[in-house]
């Protein structure tokens, strides 16, 4: 079932989100619900804030861009061993972040119709739980990374946009505002903050 996702505005965007425990009531249909709402929304991942759920969990498809991408303009935002990921993470935990950043257009299916230029670290080390809940540590790079700790962020109550430039900020608020009204529309169902 496609849930309708939060807009920008919603103070749900803004919590730190709870650990869950193996037993959490229907996890695994909130999972299901969670890769059809994000797939409809023509998403690369999604964090359960963004369905009113403020729990730590959260998903990642890099594995679509990376086959939508020529070989060429792979080597620029994918390791040389990452063909991209399908996963879904619970309980995640960045433990370690590469010294070397770079930056990137980011955008939120919370935000529709805006997006920013985010500086990130190149590479992360993350413990998680996966669907199965069996504990996981891994090491992910370049776009694979970005997305993760994008929606990590949403589980810290952060969003992209606390990474711009104040003055970007500043003239970004006038169609922030109309999103959290609902009077910038998306193509996927939303609901809005007022």
């Amino acid at each position: 079932m496609q849930l309708p996702i939060l807009s920008y505005g919603h103070s749900v965007l803004r919590e730190k989100c709870q650990d869950i425990e193996a037993g959490y009531p229907e996890l695994q249909k909130l999972i299901d619900n969670m890769w059809e709402t994000m797939y409809g929304a023509n998403g690369c991942g999604l964090a359960a804030p963004q369905v009113n759920v403020p729990v730590r969990l959260f998903l990642v498809d890099s594995k679509t861009t990376y086959d939508k991408m020529e070989d060429g303009e792979r080597e620029d935002y994918f390791h040389p061993e990452d063909t991209g990921i399908v996963e879904t993470f619970i309980n995640a935990a960045i433990v370690e972040e590469s010294e070397e950043t770079w930056i990137d257009e980011e955008g939120c299916l919370s935000i529709p119709a805006l997006s920013g230029r985010v500086n990130r670290p190149w590479s992360i080390t993350i413990e998680y739980v996966n669907r199965a809940f069996e504990p996981q540590k891994k090491t992910f790079y370049g776009v694979t990374a970005r997305m993760i700790q994008h929606e990590y962020d949403h589980t810290e109550g952060v969003l992209y946009l606390d990474y711009l430039k104040p003055l970007t900020r500043k003239l970004l608020q006038g169609k922030l505002e109309k999103i959290a009204k609902g009077q910038i529309k998306a193509k996927y169902p939303m609901k809005f903050a007022k």
